[in-house]
């Protein structure tokens, strides 16, 4: 089996589920739980937010069961899921409790229009999925807050993932600097190509950022750049406060790992999600 563990992250495989958990997060252990989902043989799409058919039921059943397999290894309650409805936008919510009693709540109308969850409840599973798009499991251990945001280029252009320090500042008084992010795989600079219509906002929105030039690059001979978003959002979040040493980068690129993690611009149409889970025990 091939091993994405590094020095940041380990790759488990119990069950026949594989996830990934950062090693820093495990020194927590007793206070919260998280995996992120490996394997593109299981799809973690419960719902479908873009303007196609929706999914059948065998294909909800099967994301489901997806789910609760997951769950069962890292020894959690599927139940206690709350996931939101993702659409690129900036805003964060706070989960003070589930909806369903006996089931996910999965897609709820609560959550509509949100690509990030923050709470200081205990037993609500935060959830997001990506395929090349960035997550961040967000843990202040001193206040027990924590939050799961999904930024793909949209919202790491609109810094959803400060906009996640700032509401878990002001609704629980967190610290910056006692906040530890950790980055999930995603699409990395060596893959992520744009042209004018991506790269234009985004080097007026961080055109100031050091070694700019380099972040947002052209690629010679060509109409394209590359960016490097995984870059961005750790320098934003210094910029907010957090310390160099809390922002943990698991450095896996989707693309480069498209055997194990779903990707997008691997998969195309029919591509898969992953999930990135996070709880207070």
């Amino acid at each position: 089996m091939k091993d994405l563990s590094n020095k940041n992250v380990i790759h488990i495989c119990k069950n026949g589920i594989q996830y990934l958990q950062f090693r820093k997060l495990l020194k927590y252990n007793d206070i919260i739980n998280h995996a992120y989902s490996l394997g593109i043989d299981r799809n973690y799409r419960t719902a479908r937010t873009e303007n196609i058919e929706p999914l059948s039921k065998n294909e909800k059943s099967n994301a489901e069961k997806d789910y609760e397999k997951l769950c069962e290894a890292i020894e959690t309650n599927y139940i206690n899921i709350v996931k939101p409805i993702q659409t690129h936008t900036k805003n964060i919510k706070i989960v003070q409790m589930k909806i369903n009693k006996n089931k996910p709540d999965f897609h709820v109308e609560e959550y509509k229009d949100t690509d990030g969850l923050v709470t200081n409840q205990k037993k609500i599973i935060l959830s997001t999925t990506n395929a090349d798009c960035i997550l961040l499991l967000f843990f202040d251990p001193v206040k027990k807050v924590i939050a799961n945001v999904h930024s793909g280029w949209r919202g790491t252009l609109q810094k959803i993932s400060v906009e996640a320090v700032r509401k878990m500042e002001e609704e629980y008084g967190c610290k910056p600097e006692d906040i530890i992010c950790c980055i999930c795989p995603s699409i990395r600079k060596c893959h992520f190509e744009v042209r004018e219509d991506v790269q234009k906002p985004y080097y007026s929105e961080f055109k100031e950022l050091p070694n700019i030039d380099y972040i947002i690059a052209k690629i010679p001979d060509t109409d394209k750049w590359t960016i490097d978003t995984v870059e961005i959002n750790k320098i934003i979040l210094e910029k907010e406060g957090l310390k160099k040493e809390n922002i943990i980068d698991s450095g896996i690129c989707s693309v480069c790992n498209s055997d194990l993690v779903h990707s997008y611009r691997a998969e195309k149409q029919g591509y898969g999600l992953n999930t990135a889970l996070i709880e207070l025990r």
